[in-house]
């Protein structure tokens, strides 16, 4: 076994253990951790900047795209927010508990309880909001946490986990409940995946290569989340102020993250209409288009597309424009290109929209409105963990129920089965 290897095991044994300790605390006793563990990060704002500012040089030095530096970027105000969003989970119900009770005419009686899940752990890119996110809602379902995030964010991970853990401490519970993986070498992710028995599930948080390699090696179980190649799709019918509302702000607004449109799908009837206007409305952000034959036939500052690039998610000021015959050609090329995250179709007929709506295989499914609100906080569900792209357990932001599994607790006076 390897050094790294090792490591990983030792980490993951260390908070399998603690993991009892707040799986049979109350719901009062979670949401003071989850109070400690906010103050704690405002209390370390200035050292976790420190360590920010430390991965920010090393990844301008190693020439990170601007778009991903916003993702790594922290301030005093976004510490705050994440705070807030600690506290935000504190007001929300617990989801752990009896959720049914019924008696049997054996005699038996049956409680159905939410319970944890146990140990999940989460591999993540350069994102450090993600660790603290994903342990407040961890602790607050009642699981503890292994992390392990990229190279971009070590240092702000390490300042992060610390403030943590040191909440956990003033709690009076173990700091093992939340760890994080020091080593940034693919080996320690590769680990991670081997950890069965020690981790209860895993969720991947990135870009596609890493969801593809977690789902292929991993031998503890995998929540598929993440890599969102999202479309909009302006119909003959639509509305074109609306759409060029929605369809910026879902490519624009915020382009590095998941939820962003990465495909505008144009019906022939309208695309000669609304490409100048989008095109003309995105020149703040200088986003570049790169079109099918039709789309540059009209925009002639569009680029060729590729067949990859109606594969892509660019996560940059990048946008694939196709025009199509009808409705059912873009379910079609959605359904063949997406990735099941979230998509939108922009339309004035009820009949088209509920046609798209049931025909398009995805997480989310939206009628006029961006692709930009699939998350966890805008659904109502609180911080997420992820958003799932795949069918079983969970789908969708994955809010604090999303980590609770079930176990039956059952109870009679001598009962025996005839």
């Amino acid at each position: 076994m390897s050094t790294v290897f090792e490591e990983v095991k030792a980490l993951c044994e260390a908070v399998k253990a603690a993991a009892p300790t707040l799986s049979m605390q109350t719901n009062e006793k979670r949401n003071r951790v989850l109070r400690a563990m906010a103050s704690a990060l405002l209390d370390n704002t200035d050292q976790i900047l420190d360590a920010n500012g430390r991965d920010l040089s090393n990844a301008a030095a190693n020439g990170v795209p601007a778009v991903m530096m916003d993702r790594l970027r922290l301030t005093a105000e976004r510490i705050t927010g994440i705070a807030n969003a600690m506290l935000e989970l504190v007001a929300l119900p617990d989801p752990l508990g009896v959720s049914d009770s019924f008696t049997r005419p054996s005699g038996i009686t049956v409680n159905k309880l939410r319970v944890p899940l146990g140990v999940v752990a989460i591999i993540f890119e350069a994102r450090p909001n993600v660790t603290a996110d994903a342990a407040a809602i961890a602790i607050k379902s009642g699981n503890a946490v292994v992390l392990r995030g990229g190279k971009e964010a070590i240092e702000s991970n390490k300042a992060i986990v610390a403030a943590l853990r040191l909440g956990l401490e003033r709690e009076g519970l173990s700091p093992d409940l939340i760890g994080l993986v020091s080593s940034t070498d693919r080996e320690s992710a590769n680990a991670l995946m081997q950890m069965r028995g020690l981790v209860d599930v895993l969720i991947p948080r990135g870009g596609k290569g890493l969801i593809r390699n977690c789902v292929d090696n991993a031998k503890v179980p995998v929540i598929e989340t993440g890599a969102g190649n999202c479309h909009v799709y302006v119909d003959k019918d639509a509305d074109l102020d609306k759409a060029l509302r929605v369809a910026v702000n879902a490519k624009c607004q915020r382009p590095s993250v998941c939820n962003a449109a990465e495909t505008l799908l144009l019906h022939r009837d309208i695309a000669a209409a609304f490409l100048p206007k989008f095109y003309a409305a995105t020149r703040e952000w200088n986003l570049e288009l790169r079109g099918d034959a039709r789309a540059c036939a009209i925009l002639p500052e569009a680029k060729p597309a590729t067949e990859e690039d109606f594969a892509t998610e660019y996560n940059d000021y990048i946008m694939a424009v196709k025009v199509v015959d009808s409705a059912d050609e873009a379910i079609a090329h959605v359904n063949r290109y997406g990735t099941r995250h979230s998509e939108c179709i922009i339309t004035e007929d009820d009949e088209v929209a509920a046609r798209f709506q049931g025909l398009v295989d995805a997480a989310a499914v939206y009628r006029n409105a961006s692709t930009r609100f699939t998350d966890g906080g805008e659904f109502g569900l609180g911080a997420e963990i992820g958003i799932s792209t795949q069918k079983l357990h969970a789908r969708g932001p994955m809010g604090l129920e999303a980590l609770t599994t079930v176990k039956y607790l059952v109870s009679g006076d001598g009962a025996i089965r005839r």
